[in-house]
């Protein structure tokens, strides 16, 4: 992934121009790449939003990809009215359903999974992830576009709360630079539906409906603090309290998930002579 540093503070942040330099940075990218358009997967959450809102400012074809597997029906009816505010506001912009359900349930079936197990539910949810990711390129490639990412800073280079070869296997992450209340702040600017800016962020891949908060055990306002910390050079023993615990929490999840965020290993081999 690709990071623009733009440093910026949600408190003063030009929302026009950063609105501006990723609507153009998708442009040039797109025009580089030699393809049309862009697939976004759309969840009724606020970063899926704001990315697709971005790709249909670009004036390009945009398809918006719902992909519900077991989802409770508000996340859908936001997914819904947002696909149906984006084609009303942009004709680039087009949106399908792919009910992935029956595709999920089978492959659960074929694996016999324990769902009374809470590391094969764990497997499962990060398959529902990587059965979207598949969806998205199978389009993108038909289509001949670019999978725009939906990841922001502190989910892909903080905590790692991404899927590995799922919702982190895109072509290109325009808000990834952004932390999530700077998202939060795009989104108001934009006018994206207040049913979607007031949801709990959720990633969806769960039976039980689980927040985002539930499952990080803090919240992102929480943990863009820790990661400034964090960057900063401060360590857990700086702090006391609840201070002490968000770092904790935020190097737990970074250590943990550090593999996400880094290139994969590959074993050179030396210059191997045989023995003469």
């Amino acid at each position: 992934m690709e990071l623009h540093n733009l440093n910026l503070c949600v408190f003063d942040m030009d929302e026009n121009a950063v609105i501006n330099h990723i609507v153009d940075w998708l442009d040039q990218y797109l025009l580089n790449s030699g393809l049309d358009g862009f697939v976004v997967g759309v969840s009724g959450g606020i970063d899926s939003a704001v990315t697709s809102t971005l790709c249909a400012l670009t004036g390009k074809p945009v398809l918006c990809l719902d992909m519900p597997i077991h989802q409770e029906r508000g996340q859908m009816m936001r997914s819904e009215k947002h696909i149906g505010w984006l084609k009303h506001q942009f004709s680039n912009v087009e949106g399908k359903r792919v009910d992935l359900t029956s595709v999920y349930d089978a492959f659960a079936k074929s694996v016999n999974a324990d769902k009374n197990n809470e590391t094969t539910n764990l497997a499962l949810a990060n398959t529902r992830s990587r059965l979207r990711m598949t969806t998205l390129y199978q389009f993108a490639t038909e289509q001949k576009k670019l999978v725009a990412g939906t990841g922001n800073k502190v989910e892909d280079f903080g905590i790692g709360f991404y899927t590995k070869y799922g919702d982190g296997g895109v072509d290109l992450s325009p808000i990834a630079d952004l932390m999530k209340s700077q998202v939060y702040a795009l989104a108001r600017h934009l006018n994206i539906i207040d049913e979607i800016i007031e949801a709990p962020p959720t990633d969806g891949l769960w039976d039980d409906n689980r927040t985002d908060e539930q499952q990080i055990g803090a919240s992102y306002d929480d943990m863009e603090w820790a990661m400034k910390q964090v960057e900063s050079g401060k360590t857990p023993e700086d702090f006391s309290g609840s201070k002490k615990n968000f770092v904790e929490i935020y190097l737990r999840h970074h250590n943990k998930n550090k593999h996400k965020m880094k290139p994969i290993p590959v074993c050179f081999l030396p210059s191997l002579k045989k023995n003469s």
